[in-house]
């Protein structure tokens, strides 16, 4: 997060500060947006690995489309923040942050009308509807709108957080509020985006959605991706229309910019010599949670429609039984939100009571023995017979619901710790925090890549389906716990010496996850 300087030249004392106080109502509204991204993102997680295969493109290539999550996250991003950081506030009407999130916001929506209307577009260059088939047009369109969706979501997010750092700027307390307003508003876009990927009457209240190259459940994706249209547009005009940027600073920054803006590539590695081994056991640690969670956030809902209710998205006689299951995890990531935002609550005190390192090892560790009970409720239910109507097991569907539920609480840890952990470190050897974000980003993206080009081969190498991801995340995830537990000793005793080093810029440092990250 960019950092300003608080000095200045004549009359920019007392006075410049009192004009930089917004008030807590406006900092709300210019949070909102938040909602209104995330919104997306949670419709992008539950929905589009599912809706790629009924396109066409087999199980086993569709983590590869999720390569552009990672690879703009890591270009994107940084660019963005580099270019605000660089315009004076004077410059535009709407300040120096606002055109960029307004300008973020209009491709997002852009990208989600190109996904929701791709197989309508794909029957206009030559698709075949017949049930089944690969329908090449929809997938060419579908990949320009993704790629666009990520992205946009990645330049939206760095102007956001940097438009929350200038109105709270040299207010600790108030940057704190701000971000968990923040935060609080990314938990409502992924209960209620969950929520609406969960709900299967949407092509009823948009029955024009409903088309012959579009099936009810395309019809349902189109629908949801109009709610979050609407949402997304609401929201971006109330940040934007929130409050006036501060203009009490720019021209100097623009000349002389602050060592703490987004680190670009070249940057990234070429700190790699400074680093220690507290440094690199945190980003171990990262590396390997993330390698834990991509198979997860990739494939979730599809787990849920395959293993779980025995459907497959291209065959037309087990297809509903799929896209029930896809809501019914739709619903399961609804519950993993909300104890999401409760442990987020919880999560300070834990951590002044057993230490960064502990916490983030045990919640590992939670994620393995997740992983190794999706396996085992794969076992189960690949071994039991269900009705003649295919509907599972209720306690086959309650327990899959459970585990989606527990995961939310590591989840939590996952977009915190490392965060607060690798700032105090990196602060520690003078890099600057644009670089520490900089540099975590990059051990959550490279595993990223890795699960991207690894899972679907590795996936169908052993049949198919997605256990064998799944087991991959587990063994992961146990490694990362015991290497947190063991090679972060130092995390426990200066977090009960400062308060996790700054364990109170959880808050602020919280949001730029990524799950979204991600980044």
């Amino acid at each position: 997060m960019p950092r300003r300087p608080s000095g200045g030249g004549g009359g920019a004392g007392p006075a410049a500060a009192a004009v930089r106080k917004v008030p807590l109502r406006k900092l709300l509204r210019a949070a909102s947006v938040a909602c209104g991204v995330q919104f997306g993102w949670a419709l992008q997680l539950s929905l589009l690995t599912p809706y790629v295969q009924e396109l066409g493109i087999p199980h086993a290539f569709a983590s590869l489309v999720w390569l552009c999550g990672p690879l703009s996250g890591l270009l994107v991003q940084p660019l963005v923040g580099h270019l605000s950081d660089r315009i004076a506030p004077a410059a535009s009407p709407l300040g120096r942050r606002r055109p960029f999130i307004a300008a973020g916001a209009a491709s997002i929506a852009a990208a989600v009308l190109t996904v929701g209307f791709s197989a309508d577009l794909g029957r206009i260059f030559g698709d075949s509807i017949t049930p089944g088939s690969t329908r090449l047009g929809a997938i060419i369109v579908y990949l320009v709108g993704f790629w666009l969706l990520d992205v946009g979501n990645n330049a939206t997010q760095g102007p956001c957080r940097a438009f929350l750092a200038d109105l709270t700027e040299n207010d600790p307390r108030r940057t704190r509020i701000a971000n968990a307003y923040f935060s609080l508003f990314m938990a409502l876009g992924n209960i209620l985006g969950y929520a609406t990927g969960a709900y299967s009457g949407w092509y009823k209240i948009f029955p024009f959605t409903v088309t012959p190259s579009c099936s009810i459940s395309c019809a349902n994706l189109k629908s949801a991706f109009l709610l979050d249209i609407i949402i997304l547009v609401v929201t971006t005009c109330i940040t934007v229309a929130s409050v006036q940027e501060p203009q009490s600073f720019g021209s100097d920054e623009a000349d002389h910019p602050s060592t703490e803006q987004e680190a670009f590539l070249w940057e990234l590695f070429g700190s790699f010599r400074y680093f220690t081994l507290p440094v690199w056991m945190v980003l171990i640690v990262t590396a390997l949670t993330w390698i834990g969670w991509f198979p997860f956030i990739l494939f979730d809902t599809d787990w849920m429609g395959r293993e779980i209710y025995r459907g497959s998205p291209d065959d037309p006689s087990i297809t509903q039984s799929y896209h029930d299951g896809v809501r019914m995890g739709s619903f399961g990531l609804m519950l993993n939100s909300v104890l999401l935002g409760f442990t987020s609550i919880v999560l300070e005190k834990l951590c002044r009571k057993w230490g960064a390192g502990l916490v983030w090892g045990v919640s590992n560790i939670l994620m393995a023995l997740c992983f190794v009970a999706m396996l085992v409720i794969t076992y189960v239910a690949k071994n039991m017979d269900y009705p003649p109507s295919g509907v599972p097991p209720t306690g086959i569907v309650i327990a899959s619901l459970v585990v989606f539920t527990i995961l939310g609480a590591p989840l939590a840890i996952t977009y915190s710790i490392p965060y607060a952990m690798a700032a105090s470190r990196v602060e520690n050897l003078g890099l600057g925090q644009g670089l520490a974000m900089g540099i975590l980003n990059l051990a959550i993206v490279i595993p990223q890549v890795i699960v991207s080009l690894g899972s679907g081969p590795w996936d169908q190498l052993f049949g198919g389906g997605n256990a064998p991801a799944f087991a991959v995340a587990a063994a992961a995830s146990f490694i990362g716990g015991l290497v947190a537990i063991l090679g972060l000793p130092r995390a426990r005793i200066a977090s009960r010496r400062r308060g996790v080093g700054s364990l109170e810029k959880i808050l602020e440092i919280k949001w730029r996850e990524g799950m979204h990250g991600l980044e």
